[in-house]
């Protein structure tokens, strides 16, 4: 990972930030949203491996396709409720930008064997 900024927004390198949690050997995300902005991360870089590893068992596809012309652009964490570091669930709410529009949902996330997974998300309005 490079020292360029991590695409999440937060203003870290993205190898301090998200880059830390992906990879074969990426470290557990500790709140559900550091698992939200690695997984918005992932997206951005193509991470398949990383979205399926933090993915929620009971949820999770058996394969992932990403778009390869989708560009992201940008993400805003809207809202937050639970998902810290002593919850066993949380939910996030965000929009992520691309270029073609605005991706809006409130995802729900599950601890695993103490760490952080994507369970779901539906469409917010």
């Amino acid at each position: 990972m490079t020292s360029r900024r991590c695409p999440c927004g937060l203003p870290e390198p993205l190898a301090a930030c998200c880059g830390r949690y992906l990879g074969p050997d990426g470290a557990a995300p500790p709140t559900a949203e550091a698992l939200m902005r690695s997984r918005y991360t992932a997206f951005v870089h193509h991470d398949v491996e990383h979205l399926l590893r933090t993915w929620h068992p009971s949820t999770r596809p058996a394969t992932l396709e990403l778009d390869p012309d989708t560009r992201w652009r940008g993400l805003e964490i809207v809202d937050r409720v639970g998902g810290g570091l002593f919850d066993t669930e949380g939910v996030v709410e965000f929009r992520a930008h691309h270029r073609d529009g605005v991706q809006h949902e409130r995802s729900r996330f599950t601890r695993v064997d103490g760490r952080w997974t994507y369970r779901d998300g539906s469409v917010a309005r």
